[in-house]
């Protein structure tokens, strides 16, 4: 008996001694973590006329240049009315820089450095935007396309996606060749046509084009994810997340077979060709492809932990031991499971066309956006695997449909441009915390992936949950302040991007 307390002890005294040295090692491994932010800096700032800006992008946002992948010159009358605004209210970066039009309606405009050999920056946005969705227009608080400065805002189709982002960059470019600045790198500005579409015809062309004359881009920066308050959770401050990456994109057409008859005598339990449908779709919906903190989401959260406090600090200090609770508690949210995992969609089905027949086949399409460093075969493979478990091989056929790309390269956060990024961030916005991010969506940035290493996706935007309500829906708009702000971060990143580092 003795002999049995002494082991019950002894067991006791080492389950607590190593509880005692996991606690420490936590708790050193919370403390020693280094913070990743920057020291801002305080720039000079620039001086212009805020109502002319601002009545810049309202005129911009007048102009109805919604994209169409079937008649690209839907709204021709209405690009060539932008570009004649460009040119009236840009008149230096007109005279200085070389406009070329490219595709039907695309902008791009060269700015040369002082050093022919130093590889250029690029910034993006697109001109084009969404239609209004059939029978919103009374949701508007102002006219879609009024283009009005009420209330602190100005409004529109366009303001946040994407003409805010065109216009303050082309403001702040001309504010810069006013006062006489010459970039030591070149400076390219490309304005794709139809980025809501696709953007095969603006920024594919525009790249193409580059990949032809044998352009290397020393960086990229495009729309993107945003300076996000109260989203993120543990985060006491603002965070402005940099798109390193973007998720790819797979669609996939599965018909699942049957033998066709009436419905007065319908076949067994399960072997109808929607109930066939119905087993694949279920079995899918339970098992999704897998979650991993890895790649972006484990530089985010590896770059927000020193930042936060309490428990979310130490266990995304520690994600060597609380990864698995981590992972479980993150998959509980639409937003962070999809940057855990590529995600699987069921969009639309389609079977039967009369209510009395029993139809030879029952269709489905799928949407998966991928996760960097998961392939579209591996994805179709592992797909016709799982249904495999349902079906026999006859029973089901796989069609994959046009425009699957995968995810994009990780641009580099150990690199002088992303410290130039994340500097300006800083210096605009001091009190925001600055970590690199996954794009869920996809960007034209996605096109000029050979022609640099360093692609990044941030809009120098602030925004809340109801903000993002208003994304491509009624009553878009950007504060006034907020588009202010976004020229002075413009002028700072192309001020410091473009120098020799």
């Amino acid at each position: 008996m003795s002999k049995i307390v002494l082991i019950v002890t002894r067991g006791f005294f080492v389950a607590v001694a190593v509880a005692i040295a996991l606690a420490l090692l936590v708790y050193g491994q919370a403390t020693r973590a280094p913070s990743h932010q920057l020291i801002p800096n305080a720039p000079e700032r620039p001086l212009f006329d805020q109502s002319r800006v601002l009545k810049n992008l309202g005129d911009a946002i007048q102009l109805k240049t919604i994209s169409s992948v079937d008649n690209p010159d839907l709204s021709a009358d209405q690009f060539i009315k932008l570009h004649q605004l460009l040119k009236d209210r840009f008149p230096h970066l007109h005279r200085i820089s070389q406009v070329e039009v490219i595709g039907k309606f695309s902008l791009l405009f060269h700015i040369a450095g002082s050093d022919p050999k130093a590889n250029p920056i690029m910034l993006l946005a697109h001109q084009d935007v969404v239609p209004l969705a059939t029978g919103t227009e009374h949701e508007w608080t102002y006219p879609p396309f009024s283009g009005a400065e009420k209330d602190g805002y100005v409004w529109g189709r366009g303001a946040w996606d994407n003409k805010g982002n065109l216009m303050s960059q082309l403001e702040a470019m001309e504010i810069l060749l006013q006062g006489g600045f010459r970039p030591e790198r070149g400076i390219y500005f490309a304005l794709g046509e139809d980025e809501e579409t696709l953007g095969l015809r603006g920024a594919g062309q525009i790249a193409t084009t580059l990949k032809q004359r044998g352009v290397r881009l020393h960086s990229v920066l495009d729309e993107g994810l945003l300076i996000t308050h109260g989203m993120l959770p543990g985060l006491a401050r603002p965070g402005a997340l940099i798109g390193v990456a973007e998720k790819g994109y797979l669609s996939v057409e599965v018909t699942v077979k049957a033998d066709a008859g009436h419905s007065s005598m319908p076949p067994s339990p399960g072997q109808s060709a929607i109930a066939k449908l119905g087993k694949v779709i279920t079995y899918l919906d339970q098992h999704p492809r897998p979650s991993q903190i890895d790649g972006v989401a484990r530089q985010l959260f590896e770059t927000l932990a020193p930042e936060m406090h309490g428990l979310n600090h130490y266990a995304l200090s520690n994600l060597w031991l609380f990864g698995p609770i981590v992972r479980e508690q993150l998959e509980q949210s639409r937003a962070s499971r999809a940057l855990l995992q590529t995600s699987t969609a069921f969009t639309m089905s389609n079977a039967g066309n009369k209510e009395n027949i029993l139809p030879a086949q029952a269709q489905m399409t799928i949407n998966y956006r991928l996760l960097p460093g998961d392939k579209i075969e591996v994805v179709l493979s592992d797909l016709e695997k799982a249904i495999k478990t349902q079906l026999s091989a006859e029973e089901f056929s796989i069609r994959t449909l046009p425009h699957a790309v995968n995810a994009s390269k990780i641009s580099p956060v150990a690199s002088s441009q992303y410290r130039v990024l994340q500097q300006s961030i800083h210096d605009i916005f001091p009190d925001v915390v600055v970590a690199p991010g996954l794009m869920l969506g996809a960007t034209d940035s996605l096109k000029f992936e050979e022609l640099s290493d360093h692609i990044f996706k941030f809009s120098p935007v602030h925004a809340n949950n109801e903000d993002l309500n208003r994304f491509h829906g009624s009553n878009e708009r950007i504060a006034v302040n907020n588009y202010l702000d976004m020229i002075r971060f413009y002028h700072h990143y192309l001020s410091l991007a473009s120098k020799l580092h």
